[in-house]
């Protein structure tokens, strides 16, 4: 009989070196009951969907995992769609510090660029 092999499945999304540094920079600060960081695309904002990165107490059975070197980044389950194939980076200049979202999904973006339509 042949052995069935389990193909691992690329991630959702592609963390950027500078991205994972600053999951472990916010785990490290992060309160006693926190098991990660999640990543979520609540709907709000002119064009419909936003991302939010926030810390997480309880991991959902439908959410999807990636280990970092610093913690373990979650996918908000019913937000993989929107995203798979994007590239989360940490980007900091002179003014300000944040994740930036490479989505090849997203059909358009407020000017702000707070929010995107799928």
């Amino acid at each position: 009989m042949s052995e069935t092999k389990i193909r691992q499945l690329p991630a959702a999304v592609i963390l950027t070196p500078a991205a994972e540094a600053r999951i472990a920079a916010l785990m490290s600060a992060a309160p006693e009951d926190a098991v990660g960081v999640k990543l979520s695309t609540p709907r709000r904002g002119c064009s419909g969907l936003a991302y939010s990165v926030d810390y997480v107490t309880e991991a959902q059975a439908f959410d999807e995992r990636i280990e970092t070197p610093g913690g373990t980044f979650f996918i908000d389950g019913a937000s993989v769609l929107y995203l798979v194939g994007s590239t989360m980076d940490w980007v900091e200049d002179d003014f300000a510090a944040g994740f930036v979202f490479e989505n090849p999904n997203a059909k358009g973006s407020c000017g702000c660029g707070e929010s995107f339509t799928i």
